[in-house]
């Protein structure tokens, strides 16, 4: 065989092993992008579990540790109404709302005085349940923080006041400002003795987290709509477009008389 030949035949094996050298580089390259895509996914699925797991319930506050603690005076099923007004009124008003509800300001708004002035008569008695919505759907956790906070004013007596202060002073929806405590704090001053060492506890270290959490599972098992949800004596009187504050006064009046 001539050196020319021979030379020939090997630079033939010398291509022929680098192709192979290149097709196991790139095999290598092929099955390490697999083992990095498997654990991408692999982590990128533990994130939205994670996600999941972490958002789960942020709308009731069922994030919150600790016992449920119901305030002062609570009554209901489990203890999740807070009462205003004579037990023993003739006609009974069961409001669930949201402090950073929009439309549960608007029905504070046009119906506070006349709710003040038939409970104030011993004609109507209202039962005031409280749900995060807005939580959940906007995010934050000032439906429930301010939720709380009403509850410890509820501990001092103070809990009609201080609910009208907060829808009084409600921020735009889309403002998680009832998510800070020392909003909650600087609010209670105006009401006259709520801003006291054991209301600044109780709000700080969320107190009735729990019972928060637990009212607003009550508002999600109870098929209701949304907030406010207004039911006079068993009626829903927030889905009837002919309700006034006026038509409501004649309604527990009436009934009072009979």
């Amino acid at each position: 065989m001539s050196e020319k030949n021979r030379e020939g035949k090997r630079t033939a094996r010398e291509r022929l092993a680098v192709e192979r050298e290149k097709q196991k580089a790139a095999e290598r390259r092929r099955r390490t992008l697999i083992v990095a895509a498997s654990v991408v996914c692999v982590l990128g699925l533990a994130a939205v579990i994670g996600i999941v797991a972490a958002n789960s319930g942020k709308d009731d506050g069922s994030d919150s540790a600790g016992p449920v603690v119901a305030p002062s005076g609570a009554n209901g099923d489990d203890q999740l109404a807070i009462p205003v007004g004579k037990a023993d009124a003739k006609s009974s008003l069961t409001v669930w709302e949201d402090f950073r509800c929009p439309a549960c300001k608007s029905f504070e708004d046009a119906y506070r005085s006349t709710i003040h002035e038939l409970t104030g008569a011993g004609q109507l008695k209202v039962e005031y349940h409280l749900a995060t919505i807005i939580d959940g759907n906007m995010g934050g956790t000032g439906s429930r923080t301010a939720a709380n906070a009403a509850a410890c004013a509820q501990d001092a007596g103070k809990f009609t006041a201080y609910h009208d202060v907060l829808y009084e002073n409600q921020p735009p929806e889309t403002d998680d400002a009832y998510a800070k405590n020392d909003k909650l704090i600087e609010l209670a001053k105006k009401v006259d003795g709520l801003d006291t060492p054991a209301f600044r506890t109780c709000v700080e270290k969320g107190t009735h987290n729990s019972w928060v959490a637990k009212s607003a599972a009550a508002f999600r098992n109870g098929g209701f709509s949304g907030t406010p949800t207004v039911i006079l004596n068993g009626k829903n009187i927030y889905q009837d477009q002919t309700m006034t504050p006026a038509k409501l006064k004649k309604q527990v009046q009436d009934a009072a008389k009979g």
